[in-house]
C-alpha cells in the first residue's frame, strides 16, 4: 500500500504473551514472501518463487502491520449487528462502511458463489489505508487528497515503469499504488469499477475502488467461504505471508462486530503521514557560516593556513533548484466527453449538437485555463463556424469548453471530430459525426398557369415542378406523377387525360427524376373525349406531396 503512511509500526498490547508472539509473527520484512503453500496457479506465481512486482494488485507496495486489540468488539456469541458504540478499532468511517457492504451486495447479486463478505474488504482496506485514511472523503465517496504509494522504481520495492502516462498516480516515470485499496494503475485499467454510478472509474473513490478490489478477489471461480481460497485471493492482492496473517487478523476481528463512526473520524494506524508522498528529496547541503565567497582579505596572523579546495568542488549549493513534480491538483490529467449529443446532419444545415468536452486534473477534478484543440479529421467538406477546421479554444472554471458550431458541407458520409489536449502523450476524445443528403421535402409548381384541353386535344401548357428541401432544389429525387380518381382515397384513373409511353400508348402512371436544381417538367398530357375535372398527383419517396388540377372542356363559342 502507499507509502504516505510512512513507518509502519505494529501495534498491539504488548503486555501479554499472546501479543508479544503476535508481534513477533509479525516483525519480519516487509519485501513480498514466498507464496503461502494453498496458492494456485491461477495465481500466477509459482510454489517457492517471489511473484513479479506487478503480479498482485498492489504490486506488492507497503503496508499498514498494525494489529487488531486484543479484546474482541463484542463478548463472544452476541449478534454481529452493528452496535451503536465499541471500541475506537472497531469504527469504521460510515461512507467507508457504507461501500464495503454496497460492493459486497452487488457482488452477491452478479457472482454469489464467490461470497464476498464485507470483512474481508474492511480488512484489506485497513491495512492498504488505514480506512481510506480514518475515512478523509467527500459525500460522493472521494478522498480529499490522493493516497498515493512510493515510487515502484526497484530501490527497496517492485520495479514497475509507468503505465499511465501519470494520470491516476501522477508520476510518468514509475507507477505507484494508488486509492484506498492500493490498486497500481496497471492492476486498475483492468479491474476499475464504477461502484458509485457517476460514470467514472476512480482509483480514489471508495466506492469504485471496493467494488474493484471485491471483483478482483472473485476472481476465478474462488468461493471465499473456503479458508483456502479466501488465503489464495488475499495472496493476489499482495503476496506476502506477513500481509496474509494481518488481514486476517483484522477479517476475524471486524467478523466480531463493529460499529459506524463519522467520517474522518476512524483510528488511523501509528506514524501514519496524512501528506501526498513525493519523490526523495535532494540532499540540502548542511548549513555553514562561511560567506558565499572567499573572504578577500588574508586571515589573521594567528591562524594557521588553510589548504585551498580543489577549484572543482563547490563551496556553494547550486544556484538552480533541483526540478520539482507538479502537485497532481495542478497538472493535466485525462479529457472526457462532457455530454456531447449524436452529431447528425443533413447537406447545407448547422449541426444541432456541438462537441463538449472537460479536462480534469490527476486528482481527476475539473482543470481551468486548458488548451484544446478541435478538429474535423475525414473525407469531408463540414466545418466550425467561419469554414475553420481546426479550432484551438480553452477550458472554462469547471473544466469544460464546447467546440464552435458546426456546419454540414455538400458531401454526405461519415467523419470524426477529435479534441486533443495535454502533452506527453497528448490525451485526445474522437466522436463520429456524419452528414446525410438532401431529401425533398416540399413539391411546388413552378408557376400557377390553370392547365386545360379541349376533348381529343393536347394540354396547351406542359407543368413544371420543383423538389426541394428548405426551399433549396434537391437532384435526382423520384417523382411519381399518377392520374388519380377523385374519391376520397384516390386510385389510379382508368379515364381522362393520359401521358403517352415510348410506343405512343396511353399510361396514367409514370415515374420521373429531377434535374441538378430539383426542377422538373413533366412530359406532354393529352386529354380524350370525356370532358370533365381530372386530378394529377405527384410525390416522392420522402413523402412530399402535390396535387394538381386538369380541366377538358370543350372551347367557348
Amino acid at each position: 500500500m502507499a507509502a504516505q503512511f510512512g513507518r509502519r509500526l505494529r501495534r498491539g498490547a504488548t503486555t501479554t504473551a499472546v501479543a508479544a508472539a503476535a508481534v513477533a509473527a509479525l516483525s519480519a520484512s516487509q519485501a513480498p514472501a514466498a507464496p503461502h503453500p494453498d496458492s494456485a496457479a491461477d495465481d500466477r506465481t509459482a510454489a517457492g518463487a517471489t511473484p513479479p512486482g506487478d503480479s498482485a494488485a498492489t504490486g506488492n507496495s507497503p503496508y499498514h502491520t498494525d494489529l487488531p486489540p486484543l479484546d474482541t468488539p463484542n463478548k463472544p456469541g452476541t449478534s454481529v449487528n452493528l452496535p451503536v458504540t465499541g471500541s475506537a478499532e472497531a469504527g469504521i468511517p460510515a461512507t467507508v462502511l457504507a461501500a464495503y457492504k454496497k460492493a459486497e451486495q452487488d457482488l452477491a447479486s452478479t457472482d454469489a458463489a464467490c461470497r464476498l463478505p464485507w470483512q474481508l474488504l474492511a480488512a484489506i482496506g485497513k491495512v492498504e489505508s488505514g480506512q481510506a485514511r480514518g475515512g478523509k472523503v467527500d459525500a460522493n465517496g472521494t478522498t480529499f487528497s490522493p493516497i498515493l504509494g512510493p515510487a515502484l522504481n526497484g530501490q527497496g520495492f517492485a520495479l514497475i515503469k509507468d503505465t499511465d502516462g501519470g494520470a491516476y498516480d501522477g508520476d510518468s516515470t514509475h507507477d505507484r499504488a494508488v486509492g484506498p485499496m492500493q490498486f497500481i494503475p496497471s492492476t486498475w485499467a483492468t479491474w476499475g469499477q464504477d461502484g458509485n454510478g457517476d460514470g467514472r472509474k476512480d482509483p480514489n473513490n471508495v466506492h469504485d475502488a471496493a467494488l474493484a478490489a471485491g471483483r478482483y478477489l472473485c476472481a476465478g471461480t474462488r468461493d471465499l467461504s473456503l479458508a483456502t481460497d479466501l488465503d489464495r485471493a488475499v495472496l493476489s492482492y499482495n503476496h506476502s505471508t506477513e500481509y496474509l496473517r494481518t488481514v486476517r487478523s483484522w477479517f476475524d476481528y471486524y467478523k466480531r462486530g463493529t460499529h459506524e463512526v463519522p467520517d474522518g473520524t476512524g483510528v488511523l494506524p501509528k506514524d501514519t503521514d496524512t501528506g501526498t508522498p513525493s519523490p526523495s528529496p535532494t540532499p540540502t547541503p548542511p548549513a555553514t557560516s562561511s560567506p558565499s565567497t572567499p573572504p578577500a582579505t588574508k586571515p589573521p596572523a594567528t591562524t594557521p593556513p588553510t589548504t585551498t579546495p580543489p577549484p572543482t568542488t563547490p563551496t556553494t549549493p547550486p544556484t538552480t533548484p533541483p526540478p520539482t513534480t507538479p502537485a497532481p491538483g495542478a497538472t493535466f490529467g485525462s479529457l472526457e466527453n462532457a455530454g456531447t449529443g449524436t452529431l447528425t446532419a443533413t447537406a447545407g444545415d448547422a449541426f444541432s449538437e456541438r462537441v463538449k468536452v472537460r479536462a480534469r486534473n490527476k486528482l481527476g477534478a475539473p482543470l481551468a485555463k486548458t488548451s484544446v484543440t478541435f478538429t474535423v479529421v475525414g473525407d469531408t467538406d463540414t466545418r466550425f463556424a467561419g469554414g475553420k477546421r481546426t479550432v484551438t479554444l480553452t477550458t472554462g472554471a469547471d473544466g469544460t469548453v464546447t467546440a464552435p458550431v458546426l456546419t454540414a458541407g455538400e458531401k454526405a458520409g461519415p467523419f470524426r471530430v477529435t479534441a486533443v489536449a495535454g502533452g506527453t502523450p497528448p490525451r485526445t476524445v474522437s466522436l463520429l459525426a456524419s452528414v446525410t443528403a438532401r431529401v425533398a421535402d416540399t413539391l411546388v409548381r413552378t408557376d400557377d398557369k390553370v392547365l386545360t384541353a379541349a376533348p381529343g386535344a393536347e394540354f396547351a401548357d406542359r407543368l413544371e415542378v420543383k423538389a426541394a428541401y428548405k426551399d433549396t432544389g434537391v437532384a435526382d429525387t423520384t417523382v411519381t406523377a399518377t392520374m388519380i380518381t377523385d374519391a376520397e382515397t384516390p386510385t389510379a384513373n382508368d379515364k381522362g387525360p393520359y401521358f403517352k409511353d415510348a410506343l405512343g400508348l396511353p399510361v396514367r402512371i409514370l415515374t420521373l427524376k429531377t434535374g441538378a436544381d430539383g426542377l422538373l417538367e413533366l412530359p406532354e398530357i393529352y386529354a380524350d373525349d370525356t370532358a370533365g375535372t381530372y386530378r394529377l398527383r405527384l410525390t416522392t419517396a420522402s413523402g412530399a406531396t402535390l396535387t394538381v388540377e386538369l380541366k377538358v372542356e370543350a372551347p367557348a363559342a
